[in-house]
């Protein structure tokens, strides 16, 4: 892969988990100038519908419409995402070369195991990514300043949120060009994904605005403590 320097690099199991956990924040950081990144570690070739084709070429429209600088795919094995030293490897010559400043991986806590893998595998990888001595053939040693967790199955209670308002029909859009996951179609089969799922996300981050004093709202957990430099004290209501 080239060399290209990230300020976000965000990492889902498959194409369409960083889409339904931070589309908004991904677009919103895009539209200030910030470059971001997206890693699919699998292919999902296990999915009940679709195909690894048509879910690349809707992972690349997706991307698209976020504004996305760069996606990649490691083609790890579906359901297969356990820790080990290849897999580590592989992400940490990512992380070195893209030197991003903050990561975000699904929350550990949710239905598909393969989230919780994902992340766990992730952070791994960020940790070796700093060790100087490790594999210094992968790229010199970058460490990460923050990772960041974003949520996919269930409703959590986040640490943060960000304001998605201005870009909650991105965040839409790039769902719908899942049109394999979330659109029940002849040839197709019944799952989660197809029962008004979209709609759901859609209405958790409303959820998420309200409590937040917006219209729509992403949120977040940080893996390491945020240390503020002023007292964010907000504007009167």
């Amino acid at each position: 892969m080239e060399e290209i320097t990230l300020d976000i690099l965000a990492f889902g199991a498959h194409a369409d988990d960083v889409e339904i956990g931070m589309a908004g924040t991904l677009k919103k950081l895009a539209d200030e100038g910030k470059q971001t990144g997206i890693c699919d570690l699998t292919e999902a070739e296990l999915s009940s519908n679709g195909t690894v084709f048509i879910r690349h070429h809707e992972a690349r429209n997706a991307a698209e419409i976020l504004s996305v600088k760069t996606r990649i795919n490691m083609k790890f094995p579906d359901r297969g995402l356990m820790i080990s030293d290849d897999k580590i490897s592989s992400l940490v010559k990512v992380i070195r070369r893209t030197k991003p400043k903050a990561i975000f991986v699904p929350y550990p806590e949710d239905r598909h195991p393969d989230h919780g893998h994902a992340a766990h595998l992730v952070e791994e990888a960020v940790f070796s990514a700093g060790i100087r001595k490790y594999n210094p053939e992968l790229g010199s040693a970058h460490k990460v300043s923050q990772v960041y967790y974003y949520f996919i199955n269930g409703f959590h209670r986040p640490q943060f949120t960000i304001n998605i308002s201005n870009q909650i029909e991105a965040k839409k859009q790039s769902l719908e060009a899942y049109e394999s996951q979330f659109v029940l179609s002849n040839g197709s089969v019944s799952t989660p994904l197809t029962n008004g799922y979209v709609d759901k996300v859609i209405n958790r981050e409303y959820l998420y605005g309200k409590e937040s004093g917006v219209d729509y709202a992403e949120g977040f957990i940080a893996k390491n403590l945020l240390c503020l430099e002023e007292f964010p004290l907000g504007e009167s209501k």
